[in-house]
């Protein structure tokens, strides 16, 4: 189940991360404003990805709001540190472009790792029922 987890984190985020990546970098931004760009679109892309999914249990907004928040907020944030941590200390990541195989390479390679370390934390999370138990204790009641 951890495995799962992590892989539906790993696609909320990586759609914001790289939109924001893409964005921020396409546009200018400072590094550290492309990365408050990434963090956010991760955190508001992972947590719609499993608000879409609970909702469809019959939960109201505001319940199903809740158990996203509860599911996935440590496994974004482990995810997030990780990988955006990654993209500023490859050199010249940040500033190479989005037409640039240093940028795309340094994106692929920071998303794998994080996927890796996040792992073991949602396997963690699972252990206690918190994380994405959360969500299977939603779809099974």
């Amino acid at each position: 189940m951890a495995v799962s987890a992590t892989l539906h984190c790993l696609t909320g985020c990586a759609i914001g991360e790289v939109l924001g990546m893409v964005i921020g970098t396409a546009i200018g931004l400072p590094n550290w404003g492309t990365v408050v760009l990434a963090v956010a679109l991760a955190f508001f892309f992972g947590y719609a990805l499993t608000l879409r999914g609970v909702l469809k249990t019959g939960l109201g907004f505001g319940a199903a709001l809740k158990v996203a928040l509860a599911a996935d907020t440590v496994s974004i944030a482990v995810m997030e540190i990780v990988d955006n941590a990654i993209m500023l200390v490859v050199p010249g990541a940040m500033e190479a472009g989005v037409s640039s195989l240093l940028f795309w390479g340094a994106l692929a390679f920071s998303l794998a790792v994080a996927f890796v370390l996040t792992v073991p934390v949602n396997r963690w999370l699972i252990s206690r029922g918190k994380g994405h138990a959360v969500v299977h204790h939603t779809h099974h009641h």
